[in-house]
């Protein structure tokens, strides 16, 4: 809580995290032109933000990408806003490109979970544990095991909300998945892939999400509320499902 603090106790910190919420996945040069101060200063904010882990980065060819975190702040909010706005949450900004391999990605999004490896990737790539924290679906068909394998998550009122196929899976480190949703109209499929690594305490997990159509919204709010199931269910042992509902 400290870091996150510091990180947001700073004007110009702040200002590259609104620019970051407007536009993500900005480069240094992008975010530097938007300041009064040197490409040196801009990397110190920058450095700051990213141990707070208010920010996160992803290299593509010799460009470095940032992007907005939201977890750290739920978590605050969570801890002390959480009771008093009866469960209400914030929805955050989705954007949008087309699917490209080289392209970067859309969204990124990550999270420390403290818990072992294993359980980690059992909780991921097992559908009767998915249904325990997803937001929406409550049953999930199938595994994610081998490439080509299907899963359905199903909305608890009947229904396949999205079904992913695996494209490839390195055991215990990442699935690389088709995304293909049946809410809203547009079913145009996207990409989304997990990455887990092992911390010196605790695991961290990143979700890369890629082509994204501009006619689908509603993403970093979906991938925030799956998260932060994911992290209570097991931090905790018990499954709290992030509803999209407002509480009444």
């Amino acid at each position: 809580m400290d870091a996150i603090f510091k990180a947001l106790n700073d004007p110009a910190r702040r200002a590259l995290l609104d620019s970051l919420r407007e536009t993500d996945g900005q480069t240094l040069t992008q975010l530097e032109e938007q300041l009064d101060m040197t490409r040196f200063g801009v990397m110190k904010h920058l450095r700051v933000l990213e141990d707070a882990r208010l920010v996160t980065t992803r290299k593509v060819g010799r460009f470095k990408h940032h992007y907005l975190n939201p977890l750290p702040l739920q978590d605050m909010t969570d801890r002390w806003v959480r009771p008093f706005l009866q469960g209400q949450v914030r929805a955050l900004s989705s954007l949008k490109h087309r699917l490209e391999t080289s392209m970067k990605p859309d969204l990124v999004m990550s999270t420390l979970i403290n818990c072992s490896h294993d359980a980690l990737w059992d909780a991921l790539t097992k559908g009767e544990l998915i249904g325990a924290y997803h937001f929406a679906c409550a049953s999930v068909t199938g595994d994610y095991a081998k490439p080509g394998d299907r899963v359905e998550y199903n909305f608890d009122a009947g229904g396949v909300m999205l079904s992913n196929r695996v494209i490839s899976i390195e055991p215990k480190t990442r699935i690389e998945m088709d995304f293909h949703p049946s809410w809203g109209g547009d079913e145009t499929p996207s990409r989304c892939i997990y990455i887990v690594e092992p911390q010196q305490s605790g695991m961290k997990l990143t979700v890369e999400h890629y082509g994204i159509p501009e006619s689908q919204t509603g993403f970093n709010d979906g991938w925030m509320r799956f998260l932060a199931g994911l992290k209570t269910y097991m931090e905790t042992g018990k499954s709290h499902r992030f509803h999209t509902e407002p509480a009444q």
